[in-house]
């Protein structure tokens, strides 16, 4: 019978099972992830690595497509910690649909477990592959490699569905293979450091979170700029577009997190919970939500292509948005009434990822009319924390001006190894922490709120995007 206790840690001989190990997303991501937890110490050396996907690859193969996107650990001697790292590696290819691959990596998994010894199974499924064959894999896992003598927790990897319907499919087709708690879906902006330092900031320091609420904040802004385009990546993005790449998820996670009420405890389910009531009191997006959208065009100097200049954009007339901005609103005490925009967009003018909470405007007393106070978190390209202050400057003349008080994370830990999001989530996962992951009932009102927003705009009545140029801000009439 398998184990239910989902909390014990995976500490000693370990299965990973990597499926999509040829994949884009396992070269950027989950390889380095994997390195960088064990060149830190923080992944174990009796770890197998097991690898699967169709193609026709070796060992050494991997390596040599991953390397560059591996950062230097603290400790330095990469070389030998890549050469003993890529010991714990193996690779099997064999198709996704059909049980002779499974089978294989069943006797390779099952001979590993005999030579260490393991009579109650530790393993970890990550499935970086599409997520049209997410099902298929999944049925296939747990009819030949299922742990039904310890152990067995599934990572699945963002697009949970591309609406409300399609993840409720997905929640479905998953419910009879697996337990809730043994299934981990990764949103990874819920990995960042950034992230856990948010819920410290706000609650560890009382003076800050007294004032995140109507009565002291004008306005609250998230912003989401990246200064390239589709890059390759069209034939995807082109399906799902800028509300659900980033908006739908990594953005509402950010606002979730910022705007929640403090959980009733550290522990997972209480976050979790928090974040949960939280969503439930944003209210449904539709076509009064939107503020602007638009699709990138080419650069002001034409060096720089449009959207439709993609090779991998196929539909030449496609109005797939690359820029949308939208209004929010939340229904609680707390927050009723104060003005939410998110904002996300490729092909811009700079590289940027905050939120930004504008403070009201002190209009009594002696230095009425004085500039806002902000606060900041930003995510990209730097990691920061800032306050804006008012005071005057030094000698005879008193004029207010703003400081700011700022806490850059390149000066402050220099020295120290700070996790990557993948690093944290592959981790939280070997030790059964699914804080960092997305519940089913989260997934569910979350898509709940996005998906009449998705319906209008792209649907018969959908609204023309603006082309902006690359380069630029966006489109013309966005909300600063």
């Amino acid at each position: 019978m398998p184990v239910a206790n989902q909390t014990i840690a995976f500490e000693k001989n370990t299965a990973f099972v990597l499926f999509g190990a040829s994949g884009d997303l396992a070269k950027k991501e989950t390889f380095p992830a994997l390195f960088g937890l064990y060149s830190e110490g923080a992944l174990d050396p009796s770890t197998k690595i097991f690898c699967y996907a169709r193609s026709k690859l070796t060992v050494d193969n991997l390596r040599e497509n991953c390397k560059q996107y591996c950062r230097p650990s603290t400790g330095g001697n990469d070389k030998f910690k890549m050469d003993q790292f890529f010991k714990m590696v193996t690779y099997i290819s064999g198709a996704y649909d059909t049980d002779d691959g499974y089978l294989r990596l069943k006797g390779e998994i099952e001979a590993f477990e005999k030579e260490r010894g393991v009579t109650q199974p530790h393993r970890i499924f990550y499935l970086a592959i599409p997520p049209t064959i997410f099902l298929t894999v999944a049925g296939q896992l747990k009819k030949n490699i299922y742990a039904t003598n310890g152990i067995t927790r599934v990572i699945v990897e963002k697009p949970f569905g591309n609406d409300l319907d399609t993840s409720r499919e997905l929640q479905k087709g998953f419910k009879p293979l697996f337990r809730e708690d043994e299934i981990f879906k990764i949103d990874h902006f819920l990995g960042k450091d950034d992230l856990k330092r948010l819920l410290a900031v706000r609650f560890a320091n009382p003076f800050l979170n007294g004032t995140w609420n109507k009565d002291y904040i004008e306005c609250i802004q998230v912003w989401f700029k990246e200064p390239f385009g589709a890059e390759g990546r069209g034939g995807y993005f082109d399906v799902v577009g800028i509300i659900r790449d980033v908006m739908q998820n990594h953005l509402l996670q950010i606002l979730t997190v910022a705007l929640m009420e403090e959980p009733v405890a550290n522990k997972a389910e209480a976050i979790r919970d928090a974040k949960v009531t939280l969503l439930k009191s944003m209210e449904k997006l539709g076509p009064k939500n939107v503020v602007s959208v638009g699709q990138y065009g080419r650069s002001t100097d034409g060096k720089l292509p449009s959207y439709l200049d993609d090779d991998t954009v196929l539909n030449k007339e496609s109005k797939c948005l690359t820029f949308t901005e939208i209004t929010m609103d939340v229904h609680n005490d707390r927050w009723e009434g104060v003005p939410i925009v998110m904002r996300a967009g490729k092909g811009l003018d700079e590289d940027r990822v905050e939120i930004r909470m504008k403070y009201k405007k002190n209009v009594s007393g002696m230095f009425a009319g004085c500039t806002p106070n902000e606060f900041v978190i930003q995510f990209h390209p730097e990691r920061k924390i800032y306050m804006t202050f008012n005071t005057t400057a030094p000698g005879f003349v008193d004029n207010v001006h703003q400081v700011s008080l700022d806490m850059t994370y390149s000066d402050k830990y220099a020295k120290d190894w700070v996790p990557e999001a993948y690093e944290r989530l592959i981790r939280d996962a070997f030790l059964g922490n699914p804080a960092n992951y997305v519940r089913d009932d989260e997934l569910d009102v979350s898509w709940d709120i996005f998906t009449p927003l998705l319906n209008y705009v792209e649907g018969p009545d959908a609204p023309e995007p603006e082309i902006y140029p690359y380069g630029s801000t966006g489109p013309k009439g966005i909300l600063e």
